[in-house]
């Protein structure tokens, strides 16, 4: 290949739409300000929670009146909002040229992005994990960052914020054990699907951004073909880099977020979570702190390693593929009052 040809494919990657991801608590936020901080990236720390909760709930955006249901939910929600682009010449975009997901990613971005002079932009949602082939279906030239850390900080992170329980009669036990299950469910998709588009998916491990962040922001700015300089980024501070949304930000300890589960869980719990999850943290390079004897999976691990994976799977293809699709909660998008309606021509500010 050419010098010329070389050339165009990098400054071709430098406009490619990035998709920041990973399972919930893994610093998915922390690494999108951080890209957002670097310069070149339209800046938007809205909430565009499309494959996972906008087509489930109103179906495929191929149909017109499905797009239209869409849009009188979507304009009234805070990601609109923080956008502060035009909602009539926005409706009329979304009415007459989006038909995918992606479609609508897409224009939302490019008038955030047109209206800002930046060359290119980029998304974050840790749910965007389990929905990669459609995402890199409808936008061929996405890029995917999978951000991981460590499962038993993750569960001890989720614990703190109300714990995650799939059954409602899920003792303050199994649900660390469940959020832990959970982690390693999504990270082995993201991963999965990683492995089906090597050229255009990178994983970045939590600790190494937090404890090495130069050499980690250069391999990444590599990947993405993007100067991502790191004193730069810290004049900036955009987003979580000044405000922390750490779990444990009432608790002080702010400086050091990596291992926090040696400190704050029982040996007792840190036995059960590494009997339940410890072959896949040591794959992923985690090591383990209990002895082998003492964490070998119970009846419960052994149950539950046999129905919660399983129990993930079927819940999301129900919530993709039947009606039940329908019931999706719209709450995490903090909709305005129906009765209030966006300004046709003004530019809406959160």
């Amino acid at each position: 290949m050419g010098v010329r040809q070389e050339s165009a494919l990098a400054c071709e990657r430098r406009r490619c739409p990035v998709f920041v991801m990973g399972c919930h608590r893994s610093g998915t936020n922390l690494l999108y300000d951080t890209l957002l901080s670097a310069g070149g990236f339209a800046v938007y720390r809205g909430y565009l929670p499309v494959y996972g909760m906008l087509i489930p709930r109103f179906g495929g955006f191929d149909k017109s009146d499905n797009r239209r249901r869409m849009l009188s939910s979507w304009l009234r929600s805070k990601g609109f909002r923080r956008s502060g682009i035009d909602a009539a010449q926005h409706t009329a975009k979304v009415l007459s040229e989006c038909s995918t997901g992606g479609d609508f990613i897409r224009i939302v971005m490019e008038e955030i992005a047109l209206k800002q002079n930046a060359a290119r932009w980029a998304v974050y949602d840790a749910d965007n994990v389990l929905h990669v082939p459609s995402i890199k279906q409808d936008i061929p030239e996405a890029l995917f960052i999978h951000i991981i850390r460590d499962g038993r900080d993750i569960a001890l992170s989720l614990r703190k914020m109300g714990g995650f329980r799939p059954f409602p009669w899920h003792s303050a036990s199994k649900s660390l054990l469940a959020t832990a299950l959970y982690w390693e469910w999504m990270v082995r998709k993201g991963q999965r699907y990683g492995r089906g588009i090597p050229g255009d998916y990178i994983e970045i491990r939590y600790e190494e951004l937090v404890s090495r962040p130069r050499r980690t922001l250069e391999t990444l700015g590599q990947f993405l073909a993007q100067d991502l300089d790191y004193d730069r980024i810290q004049s900036a501070s955009l987003g979580r880099l000044r405000e922390s949304n750490s779990s444990f930000r009432d608790q002080g300890n702010q400086q050091n977020p990596v291992n926090r589960w040696r400190e704050r869980l029982s040996p007792e719990e840190i036995a059960s979570l590494e009997a339940l999850i410890g072959t896949y943290l040591e794959d992923l390079g985690y090591p383990l702190i209990t002895p082998e004897k003492d964490r070998k999976p119970g009846l419960r691990e052994k149950w539950m390693l046999a129905l919660y994976h399983s129990f993930f799977d079927t819940k999301l293809w129900l919530k993709l593929n039947t009606p039940l699709g329908k019931l999706t909660s719209l709450s995490p998008l903090e909709l305005t009052d129906p009765s209030v309606r966006p300004h046709p021509t003004r530019k809406l500010r959160g």
